[in-house]
């Protein structure tokens, strides 16, 4: 079986983002093809599985409760499940990048403001 999800279908809303929840195509991953602008990024969340991240163009700020990492392109940054994080697109370059969830569904739990500092992983 062969299928194919066109990117213009997973689009979230007006962005350029993408979203793929590889379940509903007989997938076991999922992933969001990032495509953001200096200082966009989502705020603080947690998955419960590890997350894998390659950055295709540009360079992300990356934060977690260990302190914060720079990704650029070429790299991959591996997040492992349970840990809090977040990032930002630090131009001047869009941020294109991969955010490969090891699940055939996303699930992430958003924090809020006083969970996230606690996690010590706001921007």
């Amino acid at each position: 079986m062969v299928v194919i999800a066109k990117e213009d279908d997973l689009r979230i809303g007006t962005g350029r983002t993408s979203r793929f929840e590889g379940e509903a195509y007989g997938s076991g991953i999922s992933f969001f093809h990032v495509h953001n602008t200096e200082g966009q990024g989502p705020s603080a969340h947690v998955h419960p599985y590890s997350e894998t991240w390659v950055v295709l163009g540009g360079r992300a700020l990356i934060r977690t409760g260990d302190g914060e990492v720079t990704a650029a392109q070429g790299d991959v940054v591996v997040v492992g499940a349970g840990t809090a994080h977040a990032f930002r697109a630090v131009g001047p370059e869009p941020l294109r990048m991969l955010c490969v969830h090891a699940a055939p569904r996303i699930e992430q739990d958003f924090l809020d403001d006083d969970a996230a500092a606690e996690a010590g992983v706001t921007f």
